[in-house]
């Protein structure tokens, strides 16, 4: 499933050690369950119909939890990789409720709320990661952030294909502008805001890096630089994404994992 929908996550994630990658892709794999609830080719097609699919997806897991096993392949894995990496998986309530708030159309309004999905969506999961990368326990609010940085990353790339979705995560932008493809100052202005904010909450996560276990790092590193090229693709087209390219190029994502690997050999040294 990873490997198939998100082959950038998927490459940074054989850099991880071995025996936790297992884990990494049964979170994935749920995670990316209820993301095909929401948004799939067979999604069902009234909101109420979808919010009940999360809802027998939440409660499968709770069930697999208590049981300690599932007929669910994917439920039957994280609970494995939750037994086995004492995952905080009560995490999962926080996720499903930004996943329902995907049900209708979006159309986020203030930071407070943006922040709040976020929790949901990004920070929750990447509070579960953090055991799985050698975090001690008080040490995971830093994963949460550097989640948050890759969602607000994607959100600014992802506007126009957002939009395709009846959604708007942005705050502030005017829709006539993102119907129009029309990329004027304002928009522009914007998105160089919130490119920003994305970059502070990278500089914020370094402690991440820090904390995460030795053996952890260079995928992360790989992650983090994919993610943060993605920003300067935007600085680059003028904050334009409505119309611009802002995916890094197949050899570019090769670069960002040569160099996190030729940083690891170094640190080795």
């Amino acid at each position: 499933m990873q490997r198939r929908h998100d082959p950038t996550y998927y490459w940074a994630t054989r850099w991880l050690a071995p025996d936790v990658r297992p884990a990494v892709h049964a979170l994935y794999g749920f995670v990316r369950t209820a993301d095909e609830i929401v948004d799939g080719p067979r999604r069902p097609l009234d909101p109420e119909a979808r919010r009940a699919a999360l809802d027998r997806l939440e409660d499968e897991l709770h069930e697999g939890l208590s049981r300690k096993g599932s007929s669910h392949p994917v439920i039957a894995a994280l609970v494995d990789a939750g037994r086995r990496h004492d995952l905080p998986l009560g995490e999962l309530r926080t996720y499903m409720r930004s996943m329902r708030v995907d049900c209708d159309p979006v159309r986020i309004a203030t930071r407070e709320e943006l922040e709040r999905y976020m929790d949901g969506s990004a920070a929750a999961v990447g509070r579960i990661m953090a055991p799985l990368l050698g975090a001690a326990p008080g040490e995971r609010e830093a994963f949460g952030r550097l989640g948050t940085a890759f969602q607000l990353t994607n959100f600014i790339r992802d506007v126009p294909e957002d939009w395709r979705l009846d959604r708007i995560y942005l705050p502030g932008v005017a829709e006539s502008d993102v119907a129009g493809g029309r990329a004027t100052p304002g928009f522009r202005a914007l998105v160089a805001d919130e490119v920003a904010r994305a970059r502070s909450l990278f500089a914020d996560s370094e402690g991440a890096l820090a904390a995460a276990g030795p053996g952890m790092r260079t995928g992360m590193r790989v992650a983090r630089g994919v993610y943060l090229g993605v920003l300067d693709r935007v600085e680059a087209i003028g904050f334009d994404v409505l119309r611009g390219r802002t995916g890094l190029r197949p050899w570019e994502t090769a670069c960002v994992a040569t160099g996190a690997a030729l940083r690891r050999g170094r640190a080795a040294a």
